[in-house]
C-alpha cells in the first residue's frame, strides 16, 4: 500500500499530547505515513475569527483522513469576549469547527464503540446475589446520527418575522407562547431527514450483522418527540422487517435508557440514535469502561471516503499546562485503531488494541484516572504514569 498522508488535528489543550503519544504508538507498529498539521480550534477563533480556517478544510479534501486531538467550545457571549478587538465588530458568531467539519463533508455516521478492557479497575461493577460482585462485561457500539437534530444550528433568538410568523402557524405553538413577546423567544430546531435516517440505521443494522450483535436498539424518545424520534422508529422497524430479521430490533426511550444501562449494560449490542441523544447515551456507556479516557469515536462519509478519529473527550484545559502531561492517551490511540480499521489496516490495528489490552490488564502502568486520583500536577510523583509513560508501555508490548 502506498505511503499515506493523515491530516493531523491537535485542536485544543491535552489534544496536542494525546495526538503526538499515538503518533509514536502507530510509528511503532510499523504504520508508514506522513502527517501534515491543520490549524483548528480556540486560537484560530480568536486571531482570526474562524476556528475552521479553509486551509484545513483543503487538507482534509485532499488527503481524505485526520486524527483530532480536542476542541475548546464556549457559550456565544464567552466566545464573542474572547475575539480579538479588531474582529469583535465584524459579526462574527461563534461554531464548533468539529461540527462543522462533519457538516460540510457530511461525516453523517458516527461510530463509538465502548468495550470494557479486562484488569481496568474503572470497569462497571454491580452487587449480584447476596454479597456477590459482578463485572459484567459491556460491548455496546453506538452508532450517532452525526449532521442533524439539535445539533444542525438551526436556531434563532428574537426570531426574524418570518421565521415567526411560521411558528405561529403551529396552534400549539400559539397555545404555549403566543402571548409570549418575540424578542424573548429562543428557538433550536430538531431536523430530521429521511435520507440521513437510513444511512445511520443502515450504518447499525450492517455493523451488527457482520460483527455478532443480536441486537440494534433505537434510543430515542418517539413517545414524546412523535415526528423526529417517531420516524427513526417506524424506519428501523421497515428496514429490520424487510433486510434483517435475524437481528432483533428494541426500542428504548432515552431517559430510561441512562436507567437501565447500569443495571443490564451487557445485555446491548448495537445502538442508534439522533445526535444528542447519540451522544448522551455514548457518553453514558463510556462511564461504565472507565470514562472518557477510554472512549474513542469515528466519524465519515462511507461515500467519500472521508474520515475524522478522535476521541471523545475534551481539552481540558486545566491540564494542558502541566509541565508533564498526565492524561489518559487510550481514547486516542483506539481512535487511531478505528482509523486503521477504516483505511483497511485492520491486523496493525488489532495488534495495537492487543498491546494496549496487556498493559490495562498487568495493570503495572496506569494514568492518574486508573489509579481514582484526582487530577493534580503530582499525580506523576504519587505513582501514576504520564501521558508519555502509557504511550511507551503500549510500545513496548508492540514490540
Amino acid at each position: 500500500m502506498a505511503k499515506r498522508t493523515i491530516v493531523s488535528l491537535p485542536g485544543d489543550g491535552i489534544g496536542r499530547a494525546v495526538l503526538e503519544e499515538t503518533i509514536r504508538v502507530l510509528d511503532a507498529a510499523g504504520f508508514d505515513a506522513d502527517y501534515v498539521e491543520g490549524d483548528i480550534g480556540w486560537e484560530f477563533w480568536k486571531e482570526e475569527g474562524n476556528p475552521l480556517p479553509q486551509r484545513t478544510i483543503d487538507l482534509l479534501e485532499q488527503h481524505k483522513i485526520a486524527l483530532f486531538g480536542a476542541i475548546t467550545s464556549k457559550p456565544k457571549d464567552a466566545a464573542f469576549e474572547e475575539l480579538s478587538d479588531e474582529l469583535k465588530e465584524k459579526g462574527l458568531v461563534y461554531s464548533s469547527p468539529i461540527v462543522g467539519l462533519r457538516q460540510h463533508f457530511n461525516l453523517d455516521i458516527c461510530m463509538r464503540p465502548c468495550h470494557s478492557y479486562k484488569g481496568n479497575p474503572l470497569n462497571f461493577v454491580r452487587r449480584g446475589k447476596g454479597s456477590d460482585i459482578e463485572e459484567p462485561e459491556v460491548d455496546v457500539v453506538i452508532f450517532r446520527q452525526n449532521t442533524e437534530g439539535l445539533y444542525g444550528g438551526v436556531e434563532w433568538s428574537n426570531p426574524n418575522d418570518k421565521v415567526y410568523e411560521a411558528l405561529m402557524t403551529h396552534p400549539k405553538f400559539v397555545k404555549n407562547f403566543g402571548d409570549t413577546p418575540k424578542e424573548e423567544v429562543s428557538v433550536s430546531t430538531r431536523i430530521f431527514t429521511k435520507k440521513a435516517t437510513e444511512r445511520i440505521l443502515k450504518g447499525a443494522f450492517e455493523h451488527a450483522k457482520n460483527f455478532g450483535y443480536k441486537s440494534v436498539t433505537v434510543c430515542e424518545k418517539p413517545n414524546v418527540i412523535r415526528e423526529t424520534s417517531g420516524m427513526m422508529y417506524k424506519m428501523a422497524q421497515q428496514m429490520q422487517k424487510a433486510e434483517y430479521p435475524e437481528i432483533e430490533l428494541w426500542n428504548t426511550n432515552i431517559d430510561a435508557q441512562m436507567m437501565w444501562l447500569t443495571k443490564n449494560p451487557e445485555d446491548y449490542g448495537v445502538i442508534v440514535a439522533g445526535n444528542m441523544f447519540g451522544d448522551i447515551v455514548s457518553d453514558g456507556f463510556a462511564g461504565l469502561i472507565g470514562g472518557l479516557g477510554f472512549a474513542c469515536s469515528a466519524q465519515f462519509n462511507p461515500d467519500s471516503g472521508i474520515g475524522v478519529f478522535e476521541p471523545t473527550h475534551g481539552s481540558a484545559p486545566k491540564y494542558a499546562d502541566y509541565e508533564t502531561s498526565i492524561v489518559n492517551p487510550i481514547a486516542m490511540i483506539e481512535s487511531a485503531c478505528m482509523m486503521l480499521d477504516f483505511i483497511d489496516e485492520k491486523p496493525m490495528a488489532s495488534k495495537i488494541r492487543k498491546a494496549v489490552a496487556d498493559v490495562i490488564s498487568e495493570g503495572d502502568v496506569r494514568t492518574y484516572d486508573m489509579m481514582r486520583m484526582r487530577g493534580k500536577a503530582d499525580v506523576v510523583e504519587n505513582g501514576a504514569a504520564s501521558t508519555r509513560e502509557m504511550a511507551d508501555a503500549v510500545i513496548a508490548k508492540l514490540k
